[in-house]
Parts: C-alpha cells; structure tokens; sequence
C-alpha cells in the first residue's frame, strides 16, 4: 500500500473539504438535525460536483473511481459536520446492491438518477423482533403473472419516506428452510401499497430518516428482481465488507471532527493564567485523542485499499469498522471533557459527535458481530 496519497487523491479530499466549508452551514445543520430532516439542496450539489457514486462507473453517472476515494471524501464531510457528512454518504448506500446485482436495465434506469441527485435510495431488510438476522425476514414476495406481489413489515429502513426506491429482502421460496430462500427486489416508492411509518426519533443519525414500511399487495415487474432469486442473503453480506469501511471512514472523520473543536478550544480557554492547553495533562490527553485518530484512519485506508484490488478481508473490514467507532466515541467523549459545560451544548458540536459516532457504532453490525468476524479472519474456523 502507498502512504502518499496521488495527486487525483489529493484534489478529491481538498474538493470535499472545500465543498464541506462552503455548503455545511453550522445554524442550518442544527436546525435540521433538530426537525430529523435533511438539506436536500446541499445532496443536489453534492450530486452535481460527483461526489454521489464516486466509484461508480461512469456510465451510470459515476465517478468511476474507487473505494478509497469515497473514504476520503466520507471523512472529508463527517469532519466538518458528522451529521451531514454521514446523511450525504447515505443517500445512495441501497443503491449498492443494484450496481453490482441488478440488470443492465435496472442499472441504466435507476443509478444515473441517484448520481445525478434527483432521488436518494433506501434499504428494506430488516423486520421487528429479529435484529440484524436477516434469516428471519418474514416479507413475502410471490410471483403472479409475471409480477412479484410483496406483503410484510419491514423496519430501520433506509432512507425511508426519502427514497425514490427500495431494496427490499423477501422470502421468494416459502418452503426453503436455508439461506438460499430469500432474494432482494427493487421497489418504487410510489407502488400502491406501500406504507411509510414510525420516523424513529434517534439519538444521533438524525438526519438520515429511519422508518417502518409496510408492503401490502404492492406490485412490481418480475424483471426487479436483483441479482439471482434464492441468493439475497448471499448477495447482502456479500457487500458488508464495503459497508463496514464506509461505516469506518464516516466514523474516522467524526472523531477528527470533535478532536478539532476540542483542540480550538483548548487554544483559546484560560484558567489559572495559563491557556488549558499548555498544561501536561491536556496535551497528554490531545496526543492520545490524535494517536487513536491516526491509528483509525490507517486501517480504514488499508482496508479500502484492499477491497479496490479485489483482495477480500473481511476481518480487517470488521477491524476498521470497530476501531473507528470505538475512536469516535473516546474522543468525542474526551473532547466534551475538555470543553467541559460547554461540551455538553448544542452550539459547541461535540456532543452532536458524540451522539452520531454512538449511532455509527450500531450501524451495520454491532460490536459482538465485528468480535466474530475478526475472530474467524485471525483464528479461522475450528472444527
């Protein structure tokens, strides 16, 4: 791996950062992470300089770049404002399964519009009660006359009531007992039949709406079936690895964000007649903040860098993922720490960071799942 980044690399992350300075308006963000709702002109410009399908190809209005390159700009946004920057990044994440599973058709109608901004994406998997076993989906899809007829209940959706579209998990084979029963069809978000409930009132990830949907009769083309039918459990965690060093880099971003409003404000607050900075043990504190920065962002780099040259490893994804969040979390906690009532504020940020690295940590998979996956890549499986 190659610790200079190129220079394409370098004008990537300097646009991303430019483009955060300029659109990421502080009265704005808190405004809208207020209401649980996103600044949809700012997704459209995000859109319109490229940084929406990066790694795309470029004939479905991609970037045509890599992985590593949206980590860079995930961490880029997520740094200047962790709410928007993980909102931003979000927008097409369902959008995935399509560009490496759907048909050339589906691929032609509907990645261009998410790159280009004119609808965002949503994922449908998960359902009440059964966690992040998506085994256990009990939404039916069944085929009537060249159609698929979905009903079931889906929650933590996605992107939900936002979405131009849905990526949705159904059991196609009812008598399959396996895995290889389930597979995942696109939906329109304005099918008949569909439902758009509970906007759950998060503690961070504010921006990005999660909801319930219910899928009642809702008709749709036996030709938006992604990928091959029996393989949607296959084809989700396939793409987990991907997701996690996402997850990684949007957390890598919001640990420099807090660590940044810590370190100004520790620059300019005096107690004693001495600015708190210069004491020992706040700049013991800012060199560990900073060390588990660093250490964070080198395993999110590696990671991204290998799924780019096809080298799959899904525990250093699994790692990346969890030091990240861990990262984020300690440093947005020590950073209210140093800020001390102010901290605790909503004008001074770091406990949105806070709140949203808290989020990120659930997000995907949770701690005990990153444990085992880390585990099998460095043990392998005993028999």
């Amino acid at each position: 791996m190659e610790f200079q980044l190129t220079k394409s690399q370098k004008e990537i992350q300097k646009a991303a950062r430019e483009f955060a300075k300029g659109e990421f308006d502080k009265d704005l963000v808190l405004e809208m992470e207020k209401q649980q709702s996103f600044p949809e002109d700012i997704r459209i410009k995000a859109a319109d300089l490229g940084f929406i399908g990066m790694h795309w190809p470029e004939a479905y209005e991609g970037g045509g770049l890599g992985m590593f390159e949206n980590v860079l700009a995930a961490e880029a946004f997520c740094s200047k404002d962790s709410s928007l920057g993980i909102a931003l990044m979000l927008s097409g994440s369902a959008s995935e399964y399509l560009l490496h599973y759907g048909t050339d058709d589906l691929k032609s109608e509907f990645l261009p519009k998410v790159a280009n901004g004119d609808m965002v994406s949503g994922s449908a998997f998960f359902e009440p009660g059964e966690g992040y076993d998506l085994t256990g989906t009990s939404t039916t899809a069944v085929r009537d006359g060249g159609r698929w007829v979905i009903d079931g209940w889906k929650t933590g959706v996605l992107n939900g009531g936002a979405a131009g579209f849905y990526c949705v998990l159904c059991k196609t084979d009812p008598k399959s007992a396996s895995p290889d029963g389930f597979s995942i069809i696109l939906v329109e978000a304005e099918r008949d039949g569909i439902t758009v409930e509970n906007n759950q009132d998060k503690l961070g990830m504010r921006m990005v709406a999660t909801t319930d949907i219910r899928f009642q009769d809702v008709r749709v083309p036996e030709s938006h079936l992604v990928g091959k039918p029996g393989k949607g459990v296959k084809q989700a965690l396939a793409l987990n690895d991907q997701n996690l060093i996402l997850v990684a880099a949007m957390a890598t971003g919001t640990a420099r964000g807090a660590y940044a409003r810590a370190l100004d404000y520790v620059k300019q607050r005096e107690q004693f007649g001495k600015k708190i900075g210069q004491f020992q043990i706040t700049r013991h504190k800012l060199a560990e903040m900073a060390l588990s920065i660093e250490q964070a962002a080198l395993m999110t780099y590696s990671a991204a860098w290998q799924l780019d040259r096809r080298k799959k490893n899904q525990a250093m994804a699994a790692m990346a993922k969890l030091s990240a969040c861990r990262t984020a979390l300690d440093v947005s906690s020590e950073a209210i720490q140093l800020l001390g009532g102010y901290g605790y504020m909503t004008e001074y940020e770091v406990e949105r960071c806070y709140r949203d690295a808290k989020a990120l940590m659930l997000f995907e998979d949770n701690p005990i799942g990153l444990k085992d996956a880390v585990a099998t890549g460095v043990m392998g499986r005993i028999k």
